[in-house]
């Protein structure tokens, strides 16, 4: 709040404004992500396998919509008027979602809709970016604190989204997501400002496959994307494991990926203070091992106090390996920050796309209890791969 007070009374409600838009949209994303496949199982009433090709769909179109959005707001056109047009894709998706129960519509306009307002957030913090930069402010700062606000909307999101859907019906969360959206549009449009646009170099592209050919770059793309295959498969597979097989509340899902997201902020926090002590490798190192020990934990206890208490490995893992894992691709791929962060990137939607085909066919031939046992052998994998990458 300090660095906010140094700002200048104009300069401040514009960044407050960032800030508040970061939220809202984050609790939004986050009232619909945890509960996504509970609605597609008992809503929708799909077998496991069409819930995890929806997920699969849904990343590939995310991939393909943001790459040709992203192209082109770097070099055209208001990079605000984009975001605002995402944000109206977000509520005609959340209106689709409310009202529609037949899958072949979802996994085609639904997913559409979803990719184009997924492109939504990664504009806003572009935007956040160009505007700091103009400004001449601590941009490394406003950006953390930025990221932030989706940590705490995640913390508050998943709870929020199981208490609604479970109590209320997911109509009306579909109705509230839509209305956080719609007074996320109004803040968009009337208080966050247009940037004039820098004109981009025009020999980016040659380097965006350079990096490929170090050992070490494919290494760890490999690596990040088995991380994020673990994570994905067990937000799918957890709300839908925890009351069929488990016998727990509905609601304690919420629960579980709440308690994840408020460890992650000080796990990416103290990550952040160490890396420079005990370098990138050792870390990611070390969140990849506590990643092995949640997944073991999975198959082997799971009464309500264990679940929350196997939470602590769950942040270490993702806390680093989100803020960290990025980073180093930067540090093995010197001046070429723009195709780093983008290799980084794809890891993450690749990992989507393959967790949402293994966890589909696995529940579908072996129950859910086989999901646990795949991704603690995967995590090990990961380990192994992770700990030959070389330090930066």
């Amino acid at each position: 709040m300090l660095w906010f007070l140094t700002q200048g009374r104009r300069l401040n409600r514009v960044y407050v404004a960032f800030m508040s838009v970061a939220f809202m949209m984050g609790v939004a994303g986050a009232l619909q992500a945890p509960t996504l496949s509970l609605f597609l199982s008992r809503e929708v009433e799909v077998r496991p396998f069409w819930v995890g090709l929806f997920y699969t769909v849904n990343a590939i179109v995310g991939i393909l919509v943001s790459l040709w959005l992203a192209k082109r707001s770097d070099s055209r056109g208001d990079r605000r008027k984009l975001i605002m047009f995402c944000c109206l894709m977000a509520v005609a998706n959340c209106v689709l979602f409310a009202f529609n129960r037949h899958y072949l519509t979802l996994i085609t306009a639904g997913v559409l809709l979803a990719s184009l307002a997924n492109t939504a957030m990664p504009q806003i913090f572009a935007l956040a970016r160009e505007y700091a930069d103009k400004s001449a402010r601590e941009v490394v700062m406003f950006s953390s604190v930025m990221r932030a606000q989706l940590s705490l909307a995640w913390v508050i999101g998943p709870p929020l989204s199981f208490m609604l859907a479970l109590n209320y019906g997911f109509t009306t969360m579909f109705l509230i997501a839509a209305g956080i959206f719609i007074i996320s549009l109004a803040i968009i449009t009337f208080a966050l400002p247009s940037v004039e646009r820098v004109e981009q170099p025009t020999d980016v592209a040659l380097t965006q496959v350079s990096g490929w050919k170090d050992k070490n770059v494919r290494l760890l793309f490999i690596a990040s994307m088995l991380m994020w295959t673990c994570n994905t498969m067990y937000i799918i597979d957890m709300p839908l494991w925890i009351s069929q097989d488990l016998g727990l509340p509905d609601t304690l899902a919420g629960v579980l990926m709440g308690t994840a997201a408020g460890l992650e902020i000080p796990a990416m926090l103290l990550a952040g203070y160490c890396v420079k002590r005990f370098g990138k490798r050792r870390l990611m190192v070390l969140a990849v091992a506590a990643g092995v020990l949640f997944y073991l934990g999975l198959i082997l206890f799971h009464s309500h106090e264990a679940l929350l208490g196997l939470q602590i490995f769950n942040a270490i893992f993702i806390g680093i390996i989100a803020g960290i894992g990025m980073l180093w691709f930067q540090d093995l791929m010197p001046g070429r920050a723009g195709s780093a962060t983008t290799l980084f990137t794809n890891s993450i939607s690749t990992g989507v796309i393959l967790a949402g085909v293994v966890q589909g066919a696995l529940v579908e031939s072996f129950g859910h209890f086989a999901v646990y046992w795949v991704i603690a052998g995967i995590s090990l994998l990961t380990l192994v791969l992770t700990s030959r990458v070389k330090d930066v």
